[in-house]
């Protein structure tokens, strides 16, 4: 028996099959027009790959799902839910919320779930992101109460790195959940200037999943004045597109980032930054120069209802 093509020679075939499917649609302008649909059929499977999403069905959890949970490890729960949360399953998320308390520290992220995590955390969906620091949260065997915010209060501001960094990630992550976010929002503060760049760096992170209106001056502040480039890169993901902050917030610090565009002393590389988060905020593609973006941004309020 022949053997089976590998998965490069069958892409070969069908980039060829394509590239002469092409040649004789653009070669034969009077060919039969069974021949035209026949070579045309690669070529319409590949251009229907574009365009807006085509649902496949309701994406409602199932009822069958439901009662199958019950059945399964926190494990299996905790990997199906995410996977349908990423999928925009109706019913997943309140799966999520409606479980995660019972999960804390049965979960591992490791494997499917670690894969699964890493992909809802970064959603264009805040609710997925959302349903993905709940099971973060359970991993970690972090329960939603003042005693725990007590607990990594203590850890976040004295000690060794490791454990004050883990600290600092945790605070930011249950503020994102809306546990004691003002008190949250000042243990994060009181480590941004600190000397150690790593303390720094999941301070930054913190703050970025905080989400809160308060964090966003200093997130600016940051990119704009850490020593550090590798923390003034993460001061710019946090504003663009990473952590937790909505799009209408992200939106507000559009004026500061206009100002550090203008600033021709800014470190290139950090200028480089202000330009991918503002692309990332407002999906407009314009060039490396404030000139453009002010008319852009000029035009967008314009554009507003009063």
């Amino acid at each position: 028996m022949p053997a089976s093509p590998t998965p490069d020679a069958a892409h070969a075939d069908r980039r060829a099959a394509l590239a002469a499917a092409i040649a004789i649609v653009a070669t034969v302008p009077f060919i039969q027009i069974d021949v035209v649909r026949a070579a045309w059929e690669p070529i319409s499977l590949l251009l229907n790959l574009q365009g807006a999403p085509k649902a496949v069905s309701a994406n409602v959890l199932s009822d069958h799902e439901i009662e199958v949970l019950d059945s399964m490890s926190p494990q299996g729960q905790a990997s199906l839910l995410l996977e349908r949360s990423i999928n925009h399953f109706q019913g997943a998320n309140e799966q999520i919320e409606a479980r995660a308390g019972g999960w804390l520290g049965l979960l591992t992220l490791d494997g499917p779930l670690n894969g699964l995590f890493t992909t809802a955390l970064n959603s264009d969906d805040l609710r997925v992101r959302e349903a993905a620091i709940a099971i973060d949260l359970a991993a970690r065997n972090l329960e939603r109460s003042s005693a725990t915010v007590d607990r990594l209060e203590a850890a976040a501001q004295s000690g060794e790195q490791g454990p004050r960094a883990n600290a600092l990630w945790d605070l930011g992550l249950l503020g994102s959940r809306g546990l004691e976010r003002e008190r949250i929002g000042l243990i994060l503060m009181s480590a941004v200037h600190d000397p150690n760049v790593n303390i720094r760096y999941w301070a930054v992170e913190g703050l970025s999943y905080l989400a809160t209106d308060d964090a966003i001056a200093p997130l600016l502040e940051i990119l704009h004045e850490d020593p550090s480039p590798m923390i003034r890169e993460r001061a710019a993901c946090g504003l663009a597109q990473s952590g937790m902050l909505s799009a209408q917030q992200r939106r507000s610090a559009i004026p500061r980032l206009l100002d550090f565009a203008d600033d021709g002393g800014m470190e290139p590389e950090t200028r480089k930054w202000v330009f991918q988060a503002l692309r990332d905020i407002t999906g407009q593609s314009l060039p490396h120069d404030s000139r453009p973006w002010r008319e852009w941004y000029r035009a967008s309020i314009a554009r507003q209802p009063q």
